[in-house]
């Protein structure tokens, strides 16, 4: 899509576009001689070439470089070089690893400028014989800090670098001063250059998590290839080459894990003193105490609330039961009465009956024949219902002597009946 002209002019296509081409690109300069020092080496770029070749391209031209002159530097012992400082023979002991290419190389030519052996003995001064000349030390020093990688080594071991660790006595008075100086001078060993800083006393938990991850995960580049013991350049044969070698890695390993469980106690020191974690760590108890009781709190109204709920339900059940049982003890008095009026209606009715066949000398003037009714209507009053005795006795009451007589004969006959129909064989 065309962009909008300004105002006053107009845009136009001109031709087309051509497709992109993919054109090789070689590095020239500087870049180029970097670029056959990694071949030759067979290494990546470290990450002191890149920062020497940033700092390099961003570095004045006419920058002046101010060199201190090493008091000891005509003492210095050749063959000793392993234990020599090589910035402080430059000159450059207040720039150390912060110094760039460039100025080592400026270093240098002022160091030779002023030491060489050819113009020292123009001047008149006595010079040491072959290598035996401080001036290899100058020689030396220029080697390690021009190659990348020997410049490493020997930064790795940096002499003048504070390996002690603060203790815990000194964490408790200032903890945020000690342990930033301390993380700070171990940041530069960090392959990763974008190091968290510590913070301060109000910092968030966030940043205080991703400072204390970062560090529990560091991963330096330092190392001790400087430190070796034996040089397999001095090897006779390829076999003593390859045990000092095996020798070498073993010595760097081990020192390497020194490195790594000192880095790990740095922070294992700083996390456990560290004030803010404290606060964090109470604050998280706290919270999680006021759940466990906010929980407990809901629990404890959760079951009171069943418990009421039960009550209620219990109370309920109870006074339904109350009213069952009001209601079954009302119908059993009222059952009761209705059998005390039935057995008093059939008391009277059976006194009736009694005295109606008495009165009609139960319907005979033979004694014996007198008995046997008398019998026959002790059966009747013994198993005759209150509707029958009633019945019976409106008969009576209606009838003569005669048919009185027939009809409780009837009855007997009836009762006889319905004996031998439900007891049969008696």
């Amino acid at each position: 899509m065309l962009c909008e002209a300004s105002e006053g002019l107009a845009s136009a296509v001109l031709k087309p576009l051509g497709a992109s081409v993919l054109c090789p690109v070689e590095p020239v300069g500087r870049w180029f001689e970097a670029l056959v020092k990694r071949r030759a080496r067979n290494v990546s770029a470290s990450f002191h070439e890149l920062e020497d070749e940033k700092e390099s391209s961003s570095e004045s031209e006419d920058e002046e470089l101010q060199i201190e002159e090493y008091p000891l530097l005509k003492t210095l012992e050749p063959k000793d070089w392993k234990n020599q400082d090589h910035y402080a023979v430059l000159g450059l002991r207040h720039l150390r690893y912060k110094a760039t290419q460039r100025q080592i190389k400026s270093a240098h030519k002022t160091m030779v400028l002023k030491h060489h052996p050819d113009k020292r003995k123009a001047a008149g001064e006595q010079i040491g014989e072959g290598d035996n000349d401080y001036f290899t030390c100058i020689t030396k020093a220029n080697e390690i800090l021009s190659d990348p990688l020997k410049r490493r080594a020997f930064d790795s071991v940096d002499p003048t670098f504070d390996n002690s660790l603060p203790s815990k006595s000194e964490a408790k008075e200032k903890f945020i001063e000690v342990f930033q100086a301390a993380f700070e001078r171990n940041a530069r060993w960090s392959k990763n250059k974008h190091v968290p800083k510590l913070g301060d006393l109000n910092s968030s938990i966030e940043e205080i998590d991703a400072f204390y991850s970062f560090w529990y995960n560091f991963d330096s580049w330092r190392e001790f290839s400087y430190l070796d013991e034996e040089e397999k350049e001095k090897a006779e044969c390829r076999d003593e080459r390859k045990w000092i070698e095996k020798q070498n890695r073993a010595a760097r390993a081990q020192r390497k894990k020194e490195e790594m469980n000192r880095i790990r106690t740095l922070v294992d020191t700083a996390y456990n003193c560290d004030p803010r974690i404290k606060k964090f760590k109470e604050e998280e108890k706290a919270r999680k105490e006021a759940e466990k009781k906010a929980k407990a709190e809901a629990k404890r109204k959760e079951q009171e609330e069943k418990e009421k709920l039960k009550q209620a339900e219990l109370e309920v059940a109870q006074l339904a039961k109350e009213k069952e049982d009001e209601e079954a003890r009302q119908q059993a008095l009222q059952s009761k009465k209705e059998k005390e009026i039935q057995k008093k209606a059939i008391k009277k009715e059976r006194q009736k009956l009694r005295t109606v066949c008495k009165n009609w000398n139960y319907f005979t003037d033979n004694q014996t024949e007198n008995v046997k009714m008398m019998e026959d209507v002790e059966k009747l009053c013994d198993r005759l219902e209150l509707v029958s005795l009633q019945t019976l006795n409106e008969v009576l009451a209606s009838s003569t002597r005669d048919e009185g007589q027939a009809e409780i004969q009837k009855q007997v006959q009836c009762l006889l009946r319905w004996h031998n129909k439900s007891f049969p064989g008696m």
